[in-house]
């Protein structure tokens, strides 16, 4: 009598892979690589004595004792792709977080109002708006949801709810800083000066004391816990942007500034602050009157 057991291991993650099931997010999604989750098939048999039945076994195990199956096409990773026109705006964040990743990614630059119509008209914009990104099957929308998606996929997003809650606080208060600056091209330009004043004196009153506080009271590279996260991005690309227009905007903070060098030299980082990468330079006209064209009435 023959008697053949099966085992199956786990092939979670190879459906996944396959764009059947999304990637593993959470604060344990470091230790769900594909060696983890594809278990190879055993298959175990027990001594038969008849000729044919040997045949058989040896036929389906081939010359190296072992059942033969045919290898698995390998699975090309997409590239993100952003739509949004060819400026900073609330996308810039999103390129930051992906460069950060080592992420590539593709960009399809909205020039013309009837672009945007056509992803309106198409369903691929939940609530009419960009930023969109294209992205494991799905076609993301508002900036915060997105930075998240592709924190914690990239594990960017703290190791468990505390850090995570930490992250998501600093994240927030800094973007209402950023807020200021993504606005700031499209005042009038007699208002443009004034909110550059404002910007600074908030951004020394109001955010930045808090995150000298914080790295000083832990003395530790980053924000949060022992590794890069969203909140260490953000704060770095508002920072960066802030200097641009006010050069000593850190010239009280000691610490915000051996901070700022450091996060800058991760190297892929780095890498987005050198010339020649997808990171946009500061608002210019062609850029504003393109935003007006696209979204004005």
């Amino acid at each position: 009598m023959l008697s053949i057991a099966v085992s199956i291991g786990e092939i979670f993650w190879s459906l996944a892979y396959r764009g059947r099931l999304g990637p593993p997010t959470g604060p344990r999604a470091a230790d769900r690589s594909l060696g983890g989750f594809v278990r190879f098939w055993s298959l175990q048999v027990e001594p038969v004595q008849s000729p044919g039945w040997k045949a058989l076994m040896v036929s389906q195990r081939g010359l190296s004792g072992r059942a033969e199956r045919k290898p698995e096409k390998a699975v090309m990773a997409t590239k993100p792709k952003l739509h949004y026109p060819n400026g900073r705006g609330r996308m810039e964040s999103v390129r930051w977080v992906l460069a950060a990743a080592g992420v590539e990614f593709d960009e399809e630059f909205l020039e013309t109002k009837e672009q945007l119509q056509k992803l309106q008209d198409g369903n691929h914009l939940l609530f009419q708006q960009v930023p969109m990104v294209e992205i494991d099957g799905m076609k993301l929308v508002q900036t915060r949801s997105i930075l998240h998606y592709i924190a914690d996929k990239h594990h960017l997003f703290g190791k468990d709810l505390k850090e995570r809650t930490l992250i998501d606080m600093y994240v927030e208060g800094t973007l209402d800083l950023l807020e200021l600056l993504i606005m700031h091209p499209f005042l009038k330009p007699d208002d443009q000066q004034k909110e550059v004043a404002n910007m600074a004196q908030k951004a020394i009153i109001r955010y930045f004391p808090v995150f000298e506080k914080v790295l000083r009271g832990h003395g530790q590279r980053f924000l949060v816990g022992n590794q890069l996260s969203l909140a260490d991005i953000i704060l770095l690309q508002t920072i960066l942007a802030l200097e641009e227009k006010i050069p000593n905007i850190l010239s009280a903070f000691p610490h915000l500034q051996e901070y700022t060098v450091k996060i800058s030299n991760i190297p892929t980082i780095k890498k987005f602050l050198e010339p020649g990468s997808k990171k946009k330079p500061p608002p210019d006209d062609i850029y504003v009157r393109t935003v007006y064209n696209i979204f004005m009435p």
